[in-house]
């Protein structure tokens, strides 16, 4: 919604109300966008906690379990692990219309149909998943020598993939029991109830298998933490939502959940293809040796996402508790500030990870991925770039709940995307696969910005910020050029990034943010030092 009142055109193309004829509904707007805006990204810093202190346990105690259990043991682990996530869309989209459907209950506060809500939802999640569990657990001894696993490991995997088809079902009804704490945007209590469990797993394994245990008793140990993991939720969720704790479903709201899970299916479906069709065809035409470097340099990029994945899932219940017309002008200024905050960090962040490739997989990963990793990283990265600013706008059409959007969008992306990328890994190998990679999800993100403006009516316009994101490569440039032309591991580096990083700060500060973002800092930082005193 556009304000009539008297505007003020700033460098990055972004209106702001003058500071002295703001209205005193303006400002109560400001100031309730700013509260969802800061609850977004102390959800998003909770999330992305959440995801990386597991991986770091993870990343100490795995040697040890390769040490106890062996190369050919973990290998056995690992795949009876990994089965189960290949049918992660049992939960036929639960978790996530669980989320969107309960936290538009919750905005409109009624608690009663928030809880019959995940209550469904959970009956839908529980059978369909069962629909993939039983097969899993009755068929086990089939899957194992299916997937040709030593004969001396081959009765231990049989019990341990029983035991993991049923943790498979916990894990799926525990995201989406964490609804309540989801919809309303508590994501250090979520964070709490989904990472300790995987803490605990990952420090427990080694310990278990030093005591002598094998394959079964390290599965044992997940199936252990999948117990406390889904017993914390419900005990968080049941307090923040009592009603939770009803033994009703409600079949009103069967069709909408359904409607909108299905469409998460069918795209998610085509999305896991498209994610590693070039993969596939770069193992075919090329080698297995090219698809370990390309997997380096894949896995790297893709850590660029890792807070816009974390925002994703405190974007979606904000939005959908702000998609109506009474909160249309607080749901375009959370739109925004998403938006602009990803660009924030973005830049620099793709600059410092554009430096640090080279020496880090020549380091971690040998000379060889130094050499052949780093040419495709920095195409992923160019990729990347678009795909994280079109997260904000995917996130709003599932609030929105047109998720038939990306079904029909992915389906149709696939059949173009097999034959470009079959023919640019044939021309280019693994320069092309990176290629193939990135100009899809170029062409995605702009396909996907464009649809959300027409389906949800978004009126921010991404071309204002071209300025911005010009600016900002030329002040953050001169690293990137000292470490490409001049000395890559240079201790040079190091003042020349800050030097260019303060003068971005800088920029940030005088010309990108609003002034009540500023005063909000401001605010934040003389409590703190207060708080020091």
């Amino acid at each position: 919604m556009k304000s009539p009142n008297l505007k003020v055109l700033n460098l990055s193309g972004i209106s702001e109300p003058t500071n002295n004829i703001i209205p005193a509904a303006g400002e109560n707007v400001a100031r309730s966008t700013e509260g969802m805006t800061t609850k977004v990204v102390k959800g998003s810093i909770w999330t992305l906690a959440g995801q990386v202190l597991p991986m770091m346990v993870a990343l100490i105690a795995t040697p040890f379990t390769i040490r106890f259990l062996g190369s050919e043991g973990y290998g056995v682990l690992i795949l009876v692990g990994l089965i189960p996530t290949y049918f992660s869309f049992a939960d036929f989209g639960m978790g996530i219309a669980s989320t969107k459907f309960g936290s538009e209950a919750y905005g409109e506060g009624d608690p009663e149909k928030e809880g019959e809500i995940v209550r469904t939802a959970a009956v839908i999640a529980l059978c369909t998943s069962l629909l993939f569990a039983v097969p899993i657990f009755l068929f086990s001894w089939p899957i194992v020598t299916a997937f040709n696993v030593p004969e001396h490991f081959q009765t231990a995997a049989n019990i341990a993939l029983k035991i993991t088809s049923v943790s498979f079902v916990l894990g799926i009804l525990s995201s989406v029991l964490n609804t309540p704490m989801l919809a309303r945007l508590r994501m250090d209590l979520n964070t709490a109830a989904s990472s300790v469990p995987k803490i605990l797993m990952a420090l427990f394994t080694p310990f278990v298998l030093y005591l002598g245990g094998g394959v079964v008793e390290a599965v044992w140990v997940g199936f252990f933490a999948a117990i406390v993991g889904i017993v914390g939720i419900l005990f968080i969720s049941g307090r923040l939502l009592p009603q939770l704790f009803r033994l009703s479903i409600n079949s009103e709201y069967l069709r909408p959940l359904v409607k909108f899970g299905g469409g998460l299916v069918i795209g998610g479906i085509a999305a896991l293809l498209l994610i590693n069709l070039e993969k596939i065809v770069l193992t075919r035409i090329v080698s297995v040796q090219s698809l370990a470097y390309y997997s380096v340099a894949f896995t790297f990029a893709n850590m660029a996402t890792m807070f816009s994945f974390a925002m994703i899932q405190s974007l979606i219940p904000a939005f959908s508790q702000l998609l109506t017309s009474v909160n249309r002008t607080e749901f375009e200024n959370l739109f925004s500030s998403a938006v602009r905050l990803n660009l924030t960090w973005l830049l620099p962040a793709v600059c410092t990870m554009a430096i640090a490739a080279k020496p880090f997989f020549s380091t971690w990963a040998g000379s060889d991925f130094g050499f052949n990793s780093s040419a495709p990283f920095y195409i992923l990265l160019f990729g990347l770039f678009f795909n994280i600013l079109a997260f904000v706008s995917h996130s709003a059409i599932t609030a929105f709940g047109r998720t038939d959007v990306f079904a029909k969008l992915y389906w149709i992306e696939l059949g173009g995307y097999a034959i470009v990328a079959t023919y640019l890994v044939f021309r280019f190998q693994i320069i092309g696969a990176a290629l193939a990679w990135s100009l899809r999800v170029i062409v995605d993100s702009v396909v996907v910005i464009l649809i959300c403006k027409k389906v949800v009516g978004v009126e921010f316009r991404f071309s204002d910020h071209l300025f911005f994101v010009v600016a900002g490569l030329i002040v953050l440039s001169p690293p990137l050029i000292f470490a490409f032309f001049v000395d890559n591991f240079s201790y040079w580096l190091i003042p020349i990034g800050l030097l260019s990083f303060l003068v971005y700060s800088t920029m940030i500060w005088n010309l990108f943010l609003r002034h009540y973002e500023r005063t909000s800092i401001r605010m934040r930082l003389e409590g703190w030092f207060r708080m020091q005193k």
